[in-house]
């Protein structure tokens, strides 16, 4: 059995495909998706949202933003209408976070603002302006080891009923530094799928006992279990910054770093 053959078996529904992207991984696409529109690598300033997207007095506005230099490569898919643009951005989201990618901003709907910013303002691509509440995209950091490599998805279903699934690599020139995820995408990722892995997390950090106190109190209903070496230390911390000590527990989990885990 080839290769090809096997992966195709792995991921049944799916038709696999080499992205045209720099980092080369194995993408799934919906079957029968085409590409309208492919991007080569070029170096360019480049400017990601880690935001809602809106526009005062004519000028966009982002609560926070990725910006550096380096290259950037993209491909838009066309999907079939028998697929759906949020199962394309799924999968291709959990693909990368299966080879390591971590999630620096996630939004999913009117959450990420309006999607005729993120088609022309953003991604200058004027095939990608949908419907707001038909709308997902997300920012995922490379794995440690490729830590200044970032790759955005963006899928949108338009007026008529076409959908896209849109994705980009950016290879940082310079070091991108510690970019820390937004509160709301921790909670998204710690609800979706009900756990937080973070192996490079040993002691308490405070950059991160503050963004994990805010992520658990955005929903004061979720409890949690901390996993790890330093898990009650971890616990410790996340009370002073503010959690109700009840809602955090001690698991067991074998784990290396600090895992964090729903309780149901």
């Amino acid at each position: 059995m080839s290769a090809l053959t096997a992966m195709r078996g792995t991921f049944a529904a799916c038709l696999i495909l080499a992205s045209p992207l720099l980092w080369a991984g194995i993408l799934p696409v919906p079957v029968d998706a085409k590409v309208v529109d492919q991007r080569p690598a070029v170096e360019q300033e480049r400017i990601y949202p880690m935001g809602p997207l809106r526009k005062i007095s004519g000028r966009l506005r982002v609560d926070d933003k990725v910006e550096s230099r380096g290259q950037v490569s993209s491909v838009t898919y066309e999907l079939p209408v028998e697929r759906s643009a949020r199962e394309a951005f799924t999968r291709a989201r959990e693909t990368l976070q299966s080879e390591g990618g971590y999630p620096l901003f996630w939004c999913q709907g009117r959450d990420c603002g309006e999607a005729s910013l993120w088609a022309n303002d953003v991604f200058a691509n004027a095939r990608l302006n949908g419907g707001d509440e038909r709308q997902a995209f997300i920012l995922l950091r490379r794995s440690a080891e490729e830590a200044d490599t970032l790759v955005a998805l963006y899928s949108v279903t338009r007026g008529n009923r076409r959908a896209y699934l849109h994705v980009e690599e950016f290879v940082a020139a310079q070091p991108l530094g510690e970019i820390l995820p937004t509160a709301a995408t921790v909670l998204r990722e710690m609800r979706d799928p009900g756990k937080l892995a973070s192996p490079d997390l040993g002691e308490p950090q405070a950059s991160w006992v503050t963004l994990l106190s805010r992520s658990l109190n955005l929903d004061s209903t979720l409890r949690a279990s901390l996993s790890g070496a330093e898990a009650e230390a971890w616990r410790e911390q996340l009370v002073k910054a503010g959690v109700r000590a009840g809602r955090l527990e001690i698991g067991s989990a074998a784990t290396d770093g600090l895992h964090l885990e729903l309780i149901r």
